[in-house]
């Protein structure tokens, strides 16, 4: 029987005529595929400074998935292999988003699968002003704590710890997920600083000015992770930078060293316990810093303080005192003289000054850190991709 002879040439036409799969495709041998011909976009789930994160129905299997959308004017290939290979490193972590076998590209970026949350994510959970149950946050902060110690283990720093970062999966908050490792990097590499500074940097960050070269540690996840938890708990932010010309900031910090034994009113609703690993996690010396899995340590303990529904006027009247107090270094420390009579005060005999202090208060300590939680939404717009 005479064999048939298939030439070079016949066989690289055969080949050009398989169908292509987004299967097929992996980071290391990126096909081109166009992305509608393969996936049903049915929504979009977010988009950042670098991309967009899109829902899509494979065509070939039926399975939805969330497909990272990276354009190849904001990102590099190099990169982009980076990231990929990071979150389909760590993804087989219980608490971390699984990442598929699956890259390609189009012509204008670079894709990749993940699993789809259909909660969404932890920020849309919190509720401003109020945060989140105590039972709630518990059971989100140690699968949070269990992906991070997991990733130090590998000698991996995550660097945006943040509730847009933790997808939900059920609204018991049994199976959450850590998400997004695009600013992830080894433990101790050398960076140079790019972005400004928000509520979850670090103060050795935040000092440093753009440009500089700073040093990635496993402890500034530590510290954004702190400030997650009070997120979490309070609904607000515990200061806008971590800076000393934060006047909150400055304040725990004055407690957080000992030097002052006044507690920030922000943080008086928890107990004594849930402060001492405030204290730890939240130091602003990055090697005084508690590892990770200290966390574990706590989540037996109560964590907020039981409501106190105080029927003594004297005491009340106090309590409001202390907040004038308050509110009075707090503006003079701005530069902003009161010329507050506190005997007038206490004795109820409020001038215009008194109101207008009284106006301060209610827009300082009840919608200000609604705006701040709120504007800083607007600020990430929604940034899944960073």
């Amino acid at each position: 029987m005479d064999a048939t002879v298939i030439t070079q040439q016949e066989d690289l036409a055969n080949l050009r005529n398989v169908p292509k799969s987004p299967r097929c495709s992996t980071s290391e041998n990126l096909l081109n595929l166009n992305i509608k011909e393969h996936y049903e976009i049915i929504k979009e789930l977010g988009r950042g400074t670098y991309g967009k994160v899109v829902l899509g129905r494979c065509k070939e299997t039926g399975t939805q998935v969330a497909l990272k959308v990276l354009p190849k004017t904001n990102v590099k290939l190099r990169e982009f292999q980076r990231e990929f290979d990071l979150s389909y490193f760590l993804s087989p972590h219980s608490n971390i988003v699984d990442t598929y076998n699956v890259a390609f590209e189009t012509k204008s970026s670079f894709v990749f699968a993940q699993e789809f949350a259909p909660v969404g994510d932890l920020f849309d959970k919190i509720t401003p002003q109020q945060g989140m149950s105590e039972k709630d946050a518990k059971c989100v902060i140690r699968q949070i704590a269990s992906a991070l110690d997991f990733m130090h283990s590998k000698k991996l720093v995550h660097r945006d710890i943040k509730p847009e970062n933790v997808l939900i999966f059920d609204h018991e908050f049994s199976k959450v997920k850590l998400m997004d490792f695009g600013m992830t990097r080894k433990d101790g590499t050398v960076i140079r600083k790019v972005n400004g500074s928000i509520p979850y940097t670090p103060p050795e960050i935040c000092e440093a000015v753009r440009n500089e070269s700073i040093t990635v540690s496993t402890s500034c996840d530590i510290w954004a992770f702190g400030v997650l938890l009070f997120c979490m708990l309070t609904g607000n932010f515990p200061w806008e930078n971590a800076d000393i010309s934060d006047v909150y900031y400055n304040e725990f910090t004055l407690w957080q060293r000992r030097k002052s034994t006044k507690l920030p009113s922000q943080w008086k609703k928890f107990t004594p316990r849930l402060m001492r690993l405030f204290r730890k996690i939240l130091d602003p010396k990055g090697e005084r810093r508690c590892e990770i899995k200290e966390i574990c340590k706590y989540l037996n303990d109560s964590w907020i303080q039981p409501c106190k529904n105080s029927d003594n006027e004297e005491e009340d009247m106090a309590s409001g005192s202390d907040h004038m107090d308050e509110l009075s270094n707090i503006l003079q420390n701005h530069g902003i003289e009161t010329h507050m009579d506190k005997a007038c005060a206490r004795t109820q005999n409020i001038g215009m000054v008194t109101v207008i202090i009284a106006y301060i208060i209610i827009l300082h300590y009840s919608l200000f850190p609604f705006h701040l939680i709120n504007s800083h939404k607007l600020y990430t717009n929604r940034k899944m991709l960073t």
